[in-house]
């Protein structure tokens, strides 16, 4: 009589032994932190959003932006991009251009027509927002989504804030702000424009929430003598008055005292009004100088001189009188007695922004010594229903930022009219390149913007970068390397000797078999984005 049929395995399989009862360390799966997601002012997940967009899913990569930031349009456009800095892809070649990615999903937004999700059912509850700036309409867009019933109100007759009246339309084109704002009214947001909010403490009692997002849009004063026909002017004055339609005559020659963002975006505006000669005076050393590169190489490339380590002393009618100025054995700026003299039609003031607290001084506690907004971490005031946060709060001045402020604000309001306290997600350990195996990803040039020939830059308000088309849009979002996030790549599949690793099909990742899994850490070694770490085994 036969023997009973029996399935025997190869001594020479690595499935003939348990080997797992050898391991010290086990192999687990995690996601960590990308350093472009941690550094995002406005809180988006950068890297999902460019997985999504990287297989031609723009319009899934976009609403992931919309969870976070309601205006890809517009940062695409004006955030410095400190996710650029961060991207790991840097220390590999050339960094990510996520910037431009997000511009071109932004921009198709509005060519397509998108529109956000739909908002969540009615709360009920009644927020005021005060300011329809970036940090304002954030907000705004994030307590509708949730279902309360929001009102900005806002002092100038459009909507926009700084992203209007401060920043210059070479940057950021009207109808781009337009599209992206009527957008986000289209949820039901209630604006008032030409509206002011003179008492804040009524105001509270009126609705169940506020927030207050009245940004910085006072030109920090200081006192420069000024002989008899000295024409001086606030920078933010200037940019709002040519946002206005209604720009003041500067002359030929124009002197812009400050080395902000501010400052150069003065000095380029001047350059389009007529003035040949702008130049920027700053107190400070380049690497002193508060403005960002790109602001610097463009006006530059414009025109604008710079003159480094001089201050303000005086002006008149024809000229503008600086000291010199040298640094001292910690690197600060000292007088040196030394003068000269600077021919200048106008002298423009860009020194820094202050916040109109008018409205707040019969409210105890709200204001602290530097003018502005006190707040805790969760941006509530003093006043309880009062939330504030923007320019108006202590922090960086960007409209990321502001974005960022607002959505953060949002989740807290929220939690305040819920009777809740919200409790920030706890952050994943973040993905360093030392993490990564750069082995696996092959070269790619970053796709480079084109910009408008430099006559028409200096003699009209045109933009000045162009954007990417959805050809190269998907290039360079496939140059992303998905750091500390599995994309299913199959390496520690196919590189497990022990065939311990089961693919569970598409979107799902892997699963080990850690009976058979011997802790040998080759499917660490070999994970291109740093998504497996060795764990000690517990005993």
């Amino acid at each position: 009589m036969d023997e009973p049929f029996a399935i025997t395995l190869d001594v020479g399989s690595s499935l003939a032994n348990h080997t797992g009862t050898w391991r010290t360390e086990r192999p687990v799966y995690l996601d960590r932190t990308p350093p472009c997601t941690a550094a995002c002012p406005a809180g988006e997940v950068v890297q999902r959003w460019l997985y999504d967009a990287e297989d031609g899913g723009y319009e899934s990569a976009w609403r992931m932006i919309m969870a976070a930031n309601p205006f890809p349009a517009i940062t695409g456009r004006v955030c410095y991009h400190p996710c650029e800095s961060a991207c790991n892809r840097g220390e590999l070649d050339t960094v990510v251009g996520i910037q431009s990615v997000e511009r071109f999903l932004g921009d198709e937004a509005v060519r397509v027509g998108w529109v956000p999700d739909p908002v969540a059912a009615p709360t009920g509850r009644r927020v005021l927002v005060v300011g329809a700036g970036p940090s304002g309409l954030s907000a705004a867009h994030q307590l509708a989504r949730r279902g309360h019933a929001v009102t900005v109100r806002d002092a100038q007759p459009l909507p926009g804030g700084m992203m209007r009246y401060g920043i210059p339309a070479y940057r950021l084109p009207r109808a781009v702000l337009d599209g992206e704002i009527a957008r986000l009214l289209a949820q039901g947001i209630a604006l008032e424009t030409g509206t002011t909010v003179d008492d804040v403490a009524a105001a509270a009692r009126e609705f169940d929430a506020v927030y207050l997002a009245v940004g910085a849009q006072l030109g920090h004063r200081t006192t420069i003598p000024a002989g008899d026909g000295a024409r001086v002017l606030d920078a933010l004055a200037l940019l709002h008055d040519v946002a206005a339609g209604e720009p003041p005559a500067l002359g030929r020659r124009v002197v812009v005292y400050g080395g902000g963002n501010t400052a150069f975006d003065a000095a380029r505006s001047a350059r389009r009004l007529g003035a040949t000669d702008p130049l920027v005076v700053y107190r400070r050393t380049r690497d002193r100088m508060p403005a960002h590169d790109a602001e610097l190489a463009q006006a530059i490339e414009e025109g604008v001189t710079v003159r480094w380590l001089s201050t303000v002393t005086h002006t008149d009618a024809e000229t503008v009188t600086v000291e010199r100025m040298e640094l001292d054995d910690t690197g600060f700026p000292q007088p040196t007695g030394e003068f000269d003299e600077l021919a200048a039609d106008t002298l423009v003031l860009a020194l820094g922004q202050d916040v109109d607290s008018s409205a707040l001084t019969g409210v105890p506690g709200i204001v602290d010594a530097h003018g502005l907004l006190r707040t805790g971490p969760d941006f509530a005031t003093t006043v309880p229903g009062v939330f504030a946060g923007g320019d108006a709060v202590a922090g960086e001045r960007t409209v990321t930022a502001a974005i960022g402020h607002g959505a953060q604000a949002a989740r807290h309001i929220d939690a305040y009219l819920r009777a809740t306290a919200y409790q920030p997600p706890p952050k994943p350990l973040p993905a360093t390149f030392d993490l990564l195996n750069p082995v696996y990803y092959s070269d790619a040039p970053a796709t480079v913007r084109s910009r408008l020939e430099l006559a028409r830059r200096v003699s009209t308000f045109d933009e000045v970068e162009a954007g990417l088309d959805a050809d190269t849009a998907q290039f360079e979002a496939r140059r992303c390397m998905s750091c500390g996030t599995c994309f299913e790549c199959d390496n520690c599949y196919g590189m497990c000797p022990d065939n311990a690793i089961t693919k569970l099909g598409p979107g799902l990742r892997f699963a080990i078999d850690y009976d058979y899994c011997k802790g040998c850490g080759i499917c660490v070694a070999e994970c291109p984005a740093g998504a497996i770490t060795m764990q000690p085994e517990e005993r």
